[in-house]
Parts: structure tokens; sequence; C-alpha cells
């Protein structure tokens, strides 16, 4: 046990040593280049929201597509409507967490 405390105390020893020395003549870094703090509207979905009389309706667009649209009728449980396929037809869904992560990512557009 002594002889692997000596080893690991001189191998880390060694490293330390091999350090270069820090030259006299070094310079400061220039500042970061400044950028914008605004969010990036682009990757950010837009939401419509109407309230009709017995419902409301949200409607998400990504890149001005439809994709989901979120109904809350006055008195009854929400449900969403999910164009799954991109196909412009949209399907029923109780919740979105269907339990299953499929990615989708974009890779290309043609």
């Amino acid at each position: 046990m002594r002889f692997l405390s000596l080893l690991l105390l001189g191998c880390f020893s060694v490293t330390a040593y091999a350090q270069k020395p820090v030259p006299d003549n070094l310079e400061p870094l220039p500042p970061p280049p400044a950028f914008d703090a605004a969010p990036d509207a682009a990757g950010e979905p837009e939401v419509t929201i109407t309230k009709q009389a017995e419902q409301t309706v949200e409607e998400y667009r990504a890149n001005g597509r439809l994709y989901m649209i979120k109904i809350t009728p006055k008195h009854g449980v929400p449900y969403y409507l999910v164009d799954d396929r991109g196909d412009g037809k949209f399907t029923r869904q109780e919740s979105l967490d269907s339990g299953l992560r499929v990615p989708r990512w974009i890779i290309h557009k043609f």
C-alpha cells in the first residue's frame, strides 16, 4: 500500500514538474465579441390562441407550418391534435406523453 502511494505521488509530481514556465512577455487576451442577447425567434414555436364560446383553441406553428392543436373545452379535459407525419393529417391524442421517444431531427429539407 505504501509503495502504491509513493508511486502515485511520484506520477503527480512528475506531471507538475513537466509544466512549462510562464513567459514574461504575455499580453492580456482581448475581450470576447459582443453578442445579441435577444432570443432567436426562428427556433421558437408560434402560438395562436383563439377563445370561442365553448372551447379554447391553441395552434402551434414552427417555421410557418401548423404541427399541433390543443383544444381545451369549457367543461372537460383538454386534448391534442398532432400532425405526426407532417402531411397535414391530424390525429387525436389525450396527452402529449406517449412514453415513446422518437427523434424528430430535421437533417435536410428538399
